[in-house]
């Protein structure tokens, strides 16, 4: 994996401070956990519409990166169409990687 932006999730996975899966980053944005949404960029646009109208509401931090597969390895599991990070310190690191500060 040469991809920084993925080695920092997997590393805010090992801390566990990464939720994943739709229904879990749902509930992560509305209770306000949620630091940074990352959706991939090969989910379905009906998924990327859902998070962006959620995370506007919400006023929390969103990107689309990578792919299902990739986000997935990332953090050790079968492929996400979206994981959230809920410790401001390391959704800054992540987003440093993805050019997003």
């Amino acid at each position: 994996m040469q991809d920084r932006a993925l080695s920092m999730l997997g590393l805010a996975e090992k801390a566990r401070k990464v939720v994943s899966g739709e229904f879990s980053v749902e509930k992560a944005i509305k209770t306000g956990m949620a630091c940074l949404v990352i959706v991939s960029t090969d989910a379905s646009e009906n998924t990327k519409k859902n998070f962006s109208n959620m995370c506007e509401f919400y006023e929390c931090e969103l990107c689309f990166y990578g792919t299902k597969e990739a986000l997935g390895a990332a953090i050790g599991k079968q492929f996400r169409a979206s994981v959230a990070i809920t410790d401001k310190n390391l959704a800054n690191a992540v987003k440093k990687q993805i050019n997003l500060v």
